[in-house]
Parts: C-alpha cells; sequence; structure tokens
C-alpha cells in the first residue's frame, strides 16, 4: 500500500544537493513522518473529545500544524496551491520558525516520558537538510497520502521504516551500528519471556529493535485497559547516545503504535554503575551493545571493572541495572568468552559470580553483515550464582550474509531447546566447577565436533615444505626428458 510512497520518496530525496546518503534519507523522513503522524493523533484526540462532549488543547500552535504549513487543503479536499508553501519560502520557514518553534517543547514540557517533550528533544538534534524548497514539496506531498489512523496502516509503515534502517547498515559504519537482525532478536525475547507488569531496559538502544519487537511479543487483543495502559506506558525504557539513532528509534516505536516512547537522549556509560538505585532497575535488560569503542578515562570511572572496550562497560552496567531474580540476553564479541586480559578475566568472574550464565548462544559468521567479528547471546539471571552454563552452537548450514540473513527458522531448535537444556550434536553443558578460576574461560568448544589436527612445529612445516619442493623438481625433469 504505501511502498511506491517510500520508493518515490528515495526518488525525490536523491534530487535534492542536501541529501547525500542512506543515513540522510532516513533522517529526512524521520522528521516528517513524525509531524504527519503527529498531525493524524491531534486529529484522533479532537474527534475523541467531540464526542464525549469535553474540550482538546492541541499540542501545537495553529501556524505549525501540519494542515496549515505543509498541506493546506481547498474546500474539495485538494491540496491549496495558494496557500501552501514551496521553493524558498518553505525553506525559510522550516528552517527559521517551524523548527524553532518544536526545540521549544524540551524546556516547556512538564516530563521527559511526554509525547511533548519527545517533540523537542527530537528536533534539538536533527537539521533540515534539504536545500531545495521544491524537492521537499514533492517529499511532503507524498507524505502526506500517507494514514496513521489504522492498526492495519502504522503495521505497514513500521515494515517500510525497518527495511529503511536495515539499509542503512550498507551506508556507513554508523547505520550499521543501528541494526540488529530481527530474526536473533525475536530469539533472545521467546527465551526472556517478559510479562505484562514487567519493565524492559535497553541502554544502548540504537534504532529500538529490541523495545519495538518486545511490544509485539506482549502485546495481545485480550488484554484489559488496565494491561494496555502498562504496555504503553510503563514497560518498555530506553538510552541512546547518538542523535540520529535516537530519531530512529522514537519513530520506530511511534510506528509500531507506542505513543509516547520512553526513550532518552543520553549517554549511557556517564552514569556511575554504583550510584544505580533500586528504583532505577529493571526485571529484564535486551541490548546488543556496540563493540569495540575506546571509552575515555573519566567514563571508565564510573565503573569497578576499567576497560576501554565499549562493551565491557555496558554489560557491568546492564548487570547493576537488573532487579534481583532479572533476566538479561546481551549480544556480545565472542572473544569475551576467552580473551586473557584483566578486565575479561575479572568481568567473567563477576557475571559468574553474580548471575546464574544459564545459556551461551554461539552466533555463526555473518550474522551481523559487516560487522567482521563472531558474537555469541549471553542469557542470564541476576542473584545466584552459576552452576552450570548450556551452550548452544547455531548452524545454519549455509554461509550468512546480504541475500542469506538468518532467519527465524534458522533460530526454532534453539528455542525449542533451550528450555530444558538438551544435549545434541550442537548443544552441550560445562559445569562452573570444571573451569579454570585462574582465567574463568568459557571458550565455545564443541566437545562433539571432530578433534582438529594438532599445529606442526615450525620445523616440520620447513621439512614438509622443502620435500614437496623436491617431488616437483623430479616431476618436471620428468616432464623435460618427455620433450
Amino acid at each position: 500500500m504505501f511502498e511506491n510512497s517510500f520508493n518515490n520518496i528515495d526518488r525525490a530525496m536523491r534530487n535534492d544537493e542536501g541529501l547525500a546518503s542512506e543515513l540522510d534519507y532516513a533522517e529526512q523522513t524521520s522528521w516528517l513522518l513524525f509531524l504527519k503522524y503527529l498531525d493524524d493523533l491531534e486529529s484522533e484526540r479532537q474527534d475523541e473529545a467531540t464526542l464525549e462532549g469535553r474540550d482538546y488543547t492541541a499540542i501545537l500552535d495553529p501556524d505549525y500544524r501540519w494542515g496549515v504549513w505543509a498541506s493546506p487543503k481547498t474546500s474539495k479536499g485538494e491540496l491549496d496551491h495558494n496557500k501552501a508553501k514551496t521553493g524558498k519560502d518553505l525553506i525559510d520557514f522550516v528552517n527559521g520558525k517551524l523548527f524553532a518553534y518544536l526545540q521549544t517543547f524540551q524546556t516547556s514540557a512538564t516530563d521527559a516520558d511526554t509525547l511533548e517533550y519527545k517533540i523537542g528533544e527530537i528536533f534539538a538534534e536533527i537539521v533540515n537538510k534539504f536545500r531545495s524548497g521544491y524537492s521537499l514539496r514533492e517529499v511532503i506531498d507524498i507524505v502526506d497520502t500517507l494514514d496513521f489512523g489504522s492498526s492495519e496502516a502504522k503495521h505497514e509503515l513500521s515494515d517500510l521504516y525497518e527495511t529503511r534502517i536495515k539499509r542503512m547498515g550498507n551506508a556507513g559504519r554508523n547505520g550499521g551500528e543501528y541494526y540488529t537482525p530481527r530474526a536473533l532478536i525475536r530469539a533472545m525475547i521467546k527465551v526472556v519471556d517478559p510479562q505484562i507488569g514487567e519493565t524492559i531496559y535497553d541502554g544502548a538502544c540504537g534504532s529500538a529493535g529490541f523495545l519495538c519487537e518486545a511490544w509485539d511479543h506482549m502485546r495481545r487483543d485480550d488484554l484489559s485497559s488496565v494491561e494496555w495502559d502498562i504496555l504503553q506506558r510503563k514497560t518498555l525504557y530506553g538510552q541512546e547516545k547518538k542523535s540520529l539513532a535516537y530519531v530512529l528509534g522514537v519513530m520506530n516505536m511511534i510506528l509500531h503504535g507506542i505513543e509516547a516512547p520512553s526513550i532518552r537522549h543520553t549517554n549511557t556509560l556517564t552514569e556511575n554503575v554504583m550510584d544505580i538505585s533500586q528504583a532505577d532497575k529493571h526485571d529484564i535488560v535486551l541490548a546488543n551493545p556496540p563493540f569495540g569503542g575506546g571509552e575515555r578515562k573519566e567514563v571508565q570511572q564510573n565503573f569497578p571493572i576499567k576497560s576501554g572496550e565499549t562493551a565491557y562497560l555496558f554489560l557491568q552496567h546492564f548487570m547493576r541495572k537488573l532487579k534481583a531474580g532479572g533476566r538479561g540476553a546481551v549480544v556480545i564479541k565472542n572473544t569475551f568468552l576467552s580473551n586473557t586480559d584483566n578486565a575479561s578475566v575479572e568481568l567473567r568472574k563477576e557475571l559468574l559470580t553474580s548471575c546464574n550464565l544459564h545459556t551461551v548462544l554461539d552466533c555463526p559468521g555473518g550474522t551481523f553483515q559487516g560487522a567482521g567479528v563472531k558474537t555469541v547471546v549471553l542469557f542470564f539471571e541476576k542473584g545466584a550464582p552459576t552452576r552450570q552454563v548450556w551452550y548452544y552452537q547455531l548452524d545454519p548450514g549455509r554461509n550468512m550474509g546480504k541475500t542469506n540473513p538468518l532467519n527465524d527458522d534458522d533460530l526454532k531448535e534453539f528455542v525449542s531447546l533451550q528450555p530444558d537444556k538438551a544435549g545434541g550434536e550442537k548443544s552441550w553443558t560445562v559445569a562452573v566447577d570444571d573451569l579454570d578460576k585462574a582465567t574463568w574461560d568459557l571458550s565455545v568448544k564443541n566437545p562433539h565436533a571432530p578433534e582438529e589436527e594438532p599445529l606442526r612445529e615450525p620445523e616440520q612445516i620447513i621439512a614438509d615444505m622443502l620435500a614437496r619442493d623436491d617431488e616437483t623438481r623430479l616431476i618436471l625433469e620428468d616432464i623435460r626428458g618427455m620433450l
């Protein structure tokens, strides 16, 4: 229904000199979609108030409503070209008035979790990159045809938006940080199995894939009005450092049907983990923190185990963000399981002694497109120490890649075996008592895999090479004799 509209938006954006990549397309589409969504929401609230015989005060002043500046209509419901701004007038209004007005909501809003605050925060983080008012007018006219009124429309729009976010992974490293394969997320959520009344947290939420999938997992047609309100307002929480990812995350949650997403734009790692109070803790953590970043010394001071590896700091944060009995599922580089540096050893020890690390999912290479590293998913519960760890080595039976991504069927066996932690060719259990307590090494070592031949000594390698050279020389001599 809307796929052609998104393709036409891309086509119009490619004609604008100010938009250079998929990152720009996603950002600029986001703020326009947000304002159209906001206008549809205001109209819906106005209609509800009228039916109930009560007054409704619009969030936006009249001059800044979508139907006034973006798409004024004639009495026949057609675009009023006499009132609709275009060209330089449109760019001047957006840059000089609209964005400045919308930014004021950040200071005037009474609560950071309100839609009003989100309006101010979003427009404090992005700028209009359209240079041509004619290109912007073309995109506005397309966005105006999108309808946020039905759940079917929102579902299709959210799917198209997810596709756009996924494509960002090919537009540069920054885009790739935002996207985690949805099949993997869904498998993680099935294992953790969140329930209404539990809170879910992602401190590196990017485009909010974990939160959106958790929402889809938990919402049902038979939820009571109280349960629905809890799911809407008191369940999903996220934090994101990067401006573009924050905007994408907010818009992604809105398109999934979450009216006022509880995502904060902040650097999670600047919070001292020793200051996390009981009120700040959550029942569930779902996350794929960024790998390999180098954190400054002052940031590392917020953690008992100092490390320049961003993911190690996030893991410490997540362990302390969980309530007693809380459940976590976190993606991390597989080298975390075996690295011998002090930070890795100490972090593994803390994880095993303060949490029950009951499952390790070993993901195949290529799970994260373009990442160049292998990953594992750690499943753990806060409170009791680990007695044994169940490993599952995921093997889809094919090379993973852009045209062959991970899918739900690939993870079916893992999800079905995980509750009972059954053994098999691709799964096994390791007792913590059998670990080397000097290293706490948790390496993935499938006991059912055929043993690799031991590596040869360098002297043996050289001798074998010389022997092959002699064989080659004799063969060439034989050939020369036949000429």
